[in-house]
């Protein structure tokens, strides 16, 4: 399947849903200031950590996106099931005795230096997840995050970083897809991530070897007949920027598209880099 330009700057503020005319009032979300209590105590209560960087000081964009999606009366239930945090872009930590600010850490890499949300896992009992990133959404001029999309965030399903952000924007494209509506299936979701690390490490986009996967995954499905769908990202995008990009080539294509769109019971969905910048991903669909 050839790239296609990802409508990213215009349709990025098309989306996605109609927010109920009236919601019944629940109480404001609770946000500590304090991020190494709020890890601590989403630590001892099996809670996902849900961090929101900001500048300090009079900045408009961080103003706007607390009152229109952080403090929308729409989230206000789901943030409770997360332990949350508001600490500043500028704020510095010591790591192995060098000063440096928590946002640029590792595990924020994806955040790009900027403000906005990303969760913690620290709920999974799963080490490969505990205590990890599993989501990192930058605001950035692209890429703006609705209450409607944030509440899709809060209800993504249990996976890794780059599994959880494509999977982000199969729910969000505009065409609502029901590919990811069934259960992210674990063994699925390893295959998609084994594949796409494949992509990755080649440097080629294709349904490599899909003969020798078909019957395996089949098997495991119990004969139900698994879908594939890979797609690539532009050179150099970020990890947010490049999923809603993939899933935008998969629309372009029929063939990819009508297994994205139709409903299935399980699914997997990863994404990888390449040393070439590029981003390589796969869907795997069953049943």
């Amino acid at each position: 399947m050839k790239r296609v330009t990802a409508l990213l700057l215009s349709l990025a503020g098309t989306l996605f849903f109609v927010s109920p005319a009236c919601a019944e009032e629940v109480p404001a979300a609770s946000w500590r200031t304090n991020y190494g209590e709020a890890y601590a105590a989403a630590k001892r209560e099996g809670k996902m950590l849900l961090i929101y960087f900001y500048r300090d000081g009079e900045d408009a964009e961080c103003r706007r996106f607390q009152k229109e999606t952080l403090d929308a009366p729409l989230l206000q239930q789901k943030l409770q099931a997360y332990v949350c945090v508001k600490t500043p872009v500028e704020e510095e930590i010591v790591v192995e005795g060098r000063t440096m600010r928590r946002i640029d850490h590792s595990a924020f890499q994806e955040m790009l230096g900027r403000p906005g949300i990303a969760i913690v896992d620290l709920k999974s009992k799963d080490p490969q997840l505990f205590g990890k990133a599993v989501s990192t959404f930058p605001l950035t001029k692209k890429l703006w995050y609705t209450p409607e999309m944030l509440k899709v965030i809060l209800d993504l399903p249990r996976g890794t970083l780059t599994q959880r952000t494509i999977i982000f924007a199969v729910r969000t494209h505009p065409d609502h897809a029901l590919s990811t509506d069934g259960r992210a299936d674990p063994f699925l979701l390893e295959e998609a991530r084994h594949h796409s690390q494949y992509q990755a490490q080649i440097g080629l986009q294709g349904h490599h070897r899909w003969e020798a996967r078909f019957p395996r995954i089949a098997a495991r499905l119990r004969g139900e007949p698994p879908r594939e769908v890979c797609a690539e990202s532009w050179p150099g995008e970020h990890l947010v920027e490049a999923a809603v990009g993939c899933v935008y080539c998969w629309r372009f294509s029929s063939g990819h598209w009508g297994a994205v769109r139709a409903y299935h019971r399980r699914f997997g969905y990863d994404m990888k880099r390449g040393r070439n910048g590029i981003w390589y991903a796969t869907g795997i669909l069953g049943g």
